[in-house]
């Protein structure tokens, strides 16, 4: 499937072998999906993509907005947009795939 770049968990990567410690703490940074299901999963895989998709470590709120429209067509009940953005947002921050910075800042966390 069209995972995002945060999702993956790389044994190789660049011919170069990542450390089993590290392949390990990616691992145990991405479990919480397999508890998601149905719309649950979907809204934060569709933001961890959004996130991926900019093109900076360090990013905004407003970044994030940017791909409201395509979120909304994705989930067409959904009038709150917005809300649910930060909400994903927040979730990211607490399971260590994001960093909060400042109100409305956030930092991509290498994994």
């Amino acid at each position: 499937k069209n995972l995002p770049e945060n999702s993956k968990i790389y044994f190789v990567k660049n011919s170069n072998i990542i450390d089993k410690n590290k392949v390990l703490e990616n691992w145990s940074k991405n479990s919480f999906l397999k508890n998601k299901k149905g719309e649950s999963k979907g809204w934060i895989l569709d933001i961890m993509n959004c996130v991926d998709k900019i093109n900076k470590e360090i990013f905004s709120l407003d970044d994030v907005y940017k791909f409201e429209k395509i979120l909304k067509e994705k989930h067409p009940k959904n009038n709150f947009i917005k809300d649910k953005i930060r909400q994903q947002l927040q979730l990211l921050r607490n399971k260590g795939i994001i960093e909060f910075l400042s109100r409305g800042k956030y930092k991509k966390v290498k994994l």
